[in-house]
């Protein structure tokens, strides 16, 4: 048997797993929401409409400009507030796993910030950053930078000692040996520490928008759905959520399937 023929036999049995596990997503999809239906058409949670209404309005905000500009403003303080907390995190937890005195002697405050909500932080960002969209970014920087920096710090740790050890005996310096081994063995966990931020700054950007109000963005929407009378309110309210939902759910997989593309040696 040639490999050839063998390669075909093995991708089979890989294509059906797929199948059936791509119907059992459906058949749970599906259900959901046949009971969600049923739940809305019966009346016995007055405030649930039925998912056939729904989400017809979740299609319908597509192209309702009002909720594009608000998806807008979101999205476009999540697209600058993670690259910018990367850019923070990752330098900080290369030095803080590199050079033991100085993680020792940040513990401290590393300890006490970290637990700190973030939205507890608004009145102090609204106060530091004008206009209400630099308050967000500047949200967004501190509570994605924190897993960020923790899978960075432990990557570095993780790091064959024998490597750097080797580049060192070669005459390699310091900085040398981080670009060179430390920061390509932490890679997988620095990505994994950015899918986490990702969902973070999603939360995060929503949860300002809705506390604040401000001009623009998901949350304000869903203050604006929320003050609305009768069930086209709460329509529009779980519309906007089941958009914020599918959002996470796109950046996740995509952010899962490039981890994956890029660090293929990690899985075997």
């Amino acid at each position: 048997m040639s490999t050839v023929t063998a390669a075909r036999r093995e991708r089979v049995p890989l294509a059906r797993a797929k199948l059936i596990k791509l119907a059992r997503h459906a058949t749970g999809v599906a259900g959901f929401l046949l009971a969600w239906q049923i739940l809305g058409m019966s009346g016995l949670l007055k405030w649930l409409p039925p998912a056939a209404d729904t989400l017809a309005r979740t299609v319908a905000l597509a192209v309702d400009p009002v909720f594009l500009d608000d998806l807008r403003g979101t999205l476009t303080a999540a697209a600058i507030g993670l690259p910018l907390a990367v850019l923070v995190a990752v330098p900080i937890g290369l030095l803080l796993g590199t050079v033991p005195v100085v993680e020792e002697m940040t513990r401290v405050f590393v300890e006490f910030l970290r637990p700190i909500p973030s939205v507890a932080l608004i009145p102090l960002a609204l106060f530091f950053f004008q206009p209400e969209i630099n308050a967000k970014i500047a949200l967004i920087v501190f509570a994605a930078s924190w897993p960020i920096l923790i899978n960075t710090l432990y990557g570095v740790r993780d790091v064959d000692p024998l490597g750097k050890e080797t580049l060192r005996s070669f005459g390699f310096g310091r900085g040398s040996v981080i670009w060179r081994v430390s920061l390509p063995s932490a890679a997988p966990f620095i990505a994994t520490g950015v899918r986490l931020a990702a969902s973070i700054t999603l939360i995060l950007a929503i949860s300002v928008e809705y506390i604040v109000g401000g001009s623009s963005g998901i949350g304000s929407f869903l203050i604006e759905a929320s003050t609305g009378i009768g069930a086209d309110a709460m329509i529009d309210v779980i519309a906007a959520l089941l958009w914020a939902g599918a959002i996470g759910l796109v950046v996740n997989t995509a952010l899962v399937r490039a981890e994956r593309r890029l660090f293929k040696w990690r899985s075997t």
